[in-house]
């Protein structure tokens, strides 16, 4: 019979996990029907779909573990599954930073105008280096996610038999936590290339509007909007990664700090939040998802309201 906090978390992940995979399917399916009808796929859908996708395994990991901790806290932290589900969670997690660094990195090609001859190259092979840039991506968080050799980073922290059998236990963990701990430093790097991007895409803007002043027109014109649309998407990912990231890598040194159930039933609903809320985020600042939704909605609201019994 699980406790109060726990019926809880259940509650709050359940609830989170339907509203993130439903605004991360949504703009998965959208962009594949799109790309079904058009015979064609631009590479703003390839990103977001791959970004969705990464999305939906990291939403769907987290919770696996937050129920199988709960399930079976018997066995949990010492069972092949829970080992399956650190390296799917790693590469997940990696592949949904790389992926949102991706979208930064898109916009700021697509949106900026900075007089650099490396930066006009990329501009000019942005389709070309962006799909490099996601196979990159891809890559980078397959490596990552592949287990080492455990033996290699047990003997390193190993402990005598003759010491007792809860500091052995705790010990034992450490050296799985500290590789996690390790594989998952590597979301810094997205997060560093995101954080070029604002500013980049920052400097262009107040370039852009100095020369807009110059000619004196005194209306806003759609680069600048443009730039402003960018700006706020990045700064949202940026704002949500600083709250998403520490709490991750605490959830990750769990096994280490005292009420270890409780930090990682905390964490795991705070994590959630990330991938869920930034599908809808995604979806408001594309026309096409926003197009959709809006008409999904007013689909529905016209159903509920013809399925509501007639009252004289």
């Amino acid at each position: 019979m699980p406790s109060a906090i726990e019926a809880i978390y259940i509650i709050l992940i359940a609830g989170e996990l339907t509203i993130g995979i439903w605004g991360n399917g949504f703009i998965v399916l959208v962009n594949c029907i799109d790309w079904l009808k058009r015979r064609d796929i631009s590479l703003i859908d390839i990103i977001l779909i791959s970004l969705a996708i990464s999305r939906i395994c990291l939403l769907c990991v987290i919770s696996l573990d937050g129920f199988f901790m709960l399930l079976f806290p018997g066995t949990y932290g010492n069972s092949v599954l829970v080992s399956i589900v650190n390296v799917v969670w790693t590469f997940a997690n990696n592949s949904s930073l790389w992926f949102t660094s991706c979208l930064s990195i898109f916009y700021l090609l697509k949106i900026a105008n900075i007089s650099h001859p490396f930066f006009f190259w990329l501009k000019l092979k942005i389709n070309k280096v962006m799909l490099a840039i996601l196979l990159g991506s891809f890559l980078i968080s397959l490596i990552i996610s592949v287990p080492k050799n455990d033996d290699m980073w047990y003997h390193l922290f190993k402990v005598s038999h003759e010491e007792n059998i809860t500091w052995e236990f705790k010990v034992s963990k450490i050296p799985g936590t500290f590789k996690q701990l390790t594989l998952n430093l590597g979301g810094r790097v997205p997060f560093i290339l995101c954080l070029i991007s604002f500013f980049l895409l920052l400097f262009s803007l107040v370039r852009h509007t100095k020369q807009i002043q110059l000619h004196a027109t005194g209306f806003r014109d759609p680069s600048t909007e443009a730039h402003m649309r960018a700006i706020k998407a990045v700064i949202i990912f940026l704002l949500l990664l600083i709250v998403y990231y520490p709490v991750f890598l605490v959830m990750t040194s769990s096994a280490l700090i005292p009420q270890g159930k409780l930090v990682l039933m905390i964490g795991d609903i705070v994590t959630v939040i990330f991938p869920s809320s930034h599908s809808f985020i995604l979806i408001m600042g594309n026309s096409k998802l926003r197009e959709a939704f809006l008409k999904m909605l007013r689909f529905v609201k016209g159903f509920l309201r013809r399925r509501k019994p007639f009252v004289p």
